[in-house]
């Protein structure tokens, strides 16, 4: 037939050698790209690894200029390094890895990334990579210098030997590609500064081909929360999975396969769904044929289970969102810095996911441009493709003009002086290319990335309509607090008396609970003043949330006597840009007395930090 090879023509091609030839699919589609996605692998791969072993990161990142295009690329990290026989098949071998296998939420997942950083570099420099690794336990480092056979698709190493490294444990890797180095949007600079801002207990310092040190601190000594591994939840498997499943599982009966091999399945559960599938529980799964996995798929989607365990997600966390917008943004002095929204699993497909949102506002952000979306997956910054992101969609699919933005025609990315975090983390996130640039827009996906906008874009306007409140509020107090007593003093000048106490008598005038918080600088030092004063004529007792963009404080206020007060002061030497005021929430008191705070929200906890006797 015209057109079609002969037998002789054929051929096997491995992995390594499809990926050399068509490195596009994994992200290595441009020169700038490049250079980028090789720092984005490396990266990604240390924080997994200090993650999993509860490690404070500290990260070097340097690009030298070897030539004209070719750069030299050197990831070193403070991990638990890497056993000496595996370092071979993990740099040298694609698609070897030790999370491809497990159901749990990580930053690389199919052992490509880093692998095909090094197949593109030996590809377009012809230079090996460098590996230097040591474990704590072991008496020395080891120095490997390695390439990849591509059509054996197994490591070409050259060196290995053992050498004396000045670190307990970590990894280095050095990279020799073809690239082209930029700044701006779309960088390595730009990666890691939104790295820094989603892992605030890492030390990043990066040295670009001029020479440049940026170092982003750390600003939190706690490790991150590791995901765990949790075994596969039936709702989300398909057929040639169930089939490949049933001859390797180690159960001698389905009921068992399905109850040992599945998450939230019972053996109550697993018999139910046999008997539903009219398959013979007692049969060995390595006899199930098509049309009984068909029938058990079946039964499975008509069976009621429990939905997927969070277990196997790692969220970013309330605490390291806000310390990390903090820490980068605080330089854009932001007038209100949101209390970051978590979201509920949900389930795509039988997998669970979640998402969490941040926000800044206000300060010197431009008002006249878009707001920045910061977009994030398995907390791996997202700066490519970002039209084709369910996150940009799900955003441009809001009417922000509801929500006190400037949007042309209800659609399309708002504009404002605003930065939105939103982070999209589960175990198999659905992307829309193996190089994982933008989340697939999936409905479900999209729906709650909604969802979680809007709940923290309301605390926007309660931010605004709060800050229009307090400033009734210090009109009032300043009434009572300030006015009264002149009044009483020039009374007293022109009846030539001494000047009466008006303590009782503004007490009696307020009758409330005033909570307000000042800015002073003692010494050079910025503080924020909480007052709570007491004007009614009773002794209050109640429990406050003082809610700082870097942190909150929990404390009891106890028999506070009529026109008394009690301060508390926390120094604002964190925050090196625009401050956006203090929330405060109470407990323990009739909200009609109080101004200045807000009831406590139903789902929020005191933790009784600290106890204040007046």
């Amino acid at each position: 037939m015209p057109g079609r090879a002969k037998k002789e023509e054929y051929k096997q091609v491995s992995v390594s050698e499809f990926f050399e030839k068509n490195r596009h699919i994994l992200g290595f589609d441009s020169a700038q790209k490049s250079l980028f996605m090789i720092v984005k692998e490396a990266v990604d791969n240390s924080l997994d690894a200090c993650e999993e072993r509860a490690i404070l990161p500290e990260i070097k990142v340097s690009v030298d200029r070897v030539k004209d295009d070719i750069f030299r690329i050197t990831v070193e990290d403070n991990g638990p390094g890497i056993e000496r026989t595996v370092v071979p098949r993990v740099f040298g071998q694609l698609l070897y890895g030790s999370r491809f296998h497990v159901l749990r939420q990580t930053r690389g997942q199919q052992g490509l990334g880093i692998t095909a950083s090094i197949l593109y570099g030996q590809s377009t420099s012809g230079e090996p990579c460098i590996i230097t690794t040591k474990r704590r336990e072991d008496e020395v480092a080891f120095h490997f210098v390695l390439g990849i056979d591509v059509r054996s698709n197994k490591a070409d190493l050259k060196v290995e030997e053992p050498i004396i490294w000045d670190r307990e444990s970590g990894t280095s890797i050095t990279i020799t590609a073809k690239g082209r180095y930029v700044t701006g949007k779309q960088s390595i600079m730009e990666y890691l500064k939104e790295v820094a801002v989603v892992n605030p207990n890492a030390r990043i310092q990066f040295t670009d081909p001029d020479g440049k040190t940026v170092t982003f601190e750390r600003s939190i000594n706690e490790p991150a929360k590791p995901s765990r591994p949790t075994k596969p939840h039936p709702y989300g498997i398909e057929l040639g999975e169930l089939l490949s499943l049933s001859q390797f599982t180690e159960s001698t009966d389905i009921v068992k396969m399905l109850a040992t091999e599945f998450s939230r399945v019972s053996e109550n559960s697993a018999t139910e769904i046999v008997q539903k599938a009219g398959v013979d529980p007692g049969m060995n799964p390595k006899d199930l044929t098509k049309e009984q996995a068909e029938s058990l798929m079946k039964a499975i989607g008509e069976t009621k289970l429990m939905p997927p365990t969070g277990e196997s997600l790692s969220p970013i966390s309330e605490q390291f969102i806000r310390l990390g917008m903090l820490a980068v943004y605080g330089e854009e002095r932001p007038s209100f810095f949101g209390k970051p929204v978590s979201g509920k699993v949900r389930i795509y497909k039988g997998n669970p996911f979640s998402v969490e949102v941040g926000m800044v506002y206000g300060g010197d952000l431009p008002s006249d441009q878009p707001v920045r979306i910061v977009r994030y997956a398995n907390k791996v910054p997202l700066l490519f493709q970002p039209g084709s992101c369910a996150i940009t969609q799900a955003i441009s699919d809001i009417d922000w003009r509801q929500l006190g933005f400037d949007q042309k025609q209800g659609k399309g990315v708002p504009y404002g002086p605003a930065i939105i975090l939103v982070h999209v983390h589960g175990p198999r996130l659905p992307y829309i290319s193996e190089s994982k640039e933008a989340i697939a827009p999936i409905e479900e996906i999209m729906d709650e990335i909604k969802n979680v906008i809007r709940i923290e874009v309301r605390q926007l306007r309660k931010f605004n309509s709060r800050a229009e409140r307090n400033k009734k509020i210090g009109e009032k107090f300043n009434l009572v607090s300030v006015v009264v007593p002149e009044i009483a003093k020039k009374a007293s000048e022109i009846l030539s008396k001494e000047i009466p106490d008006c303590t009782m008598v503004i007490t009696r005038i307020a009758n409330v609970v005033f909570v307000r918080e000042d800015i002073i600088n003692e010494n050079g030092v910025k503080i924020s003043r909480s007052s709570v004063v007491n004007y009614t004529m009773d002794k209050i007792s109640m429990n406050l949330k003082i809610v700082f963009p870097f942190g909150e404080k929990d404390m009891e206020i106890r028999d506070l006597e009529p026109s008394k007060s009690y301060i508390f002061d926390q120094e604002l030497s964190r925050i090196t840009g625009g401050y956006s005021g203090a929330e405060y929430y109470f407990t323990g008191i009739n909200p009609v007395y109080v101004q200045g705070a807000e009831e406590l929200p139903a789902d929020w906890n005191l933790k009784g930090v600290e106890t204040v006797e007046e």
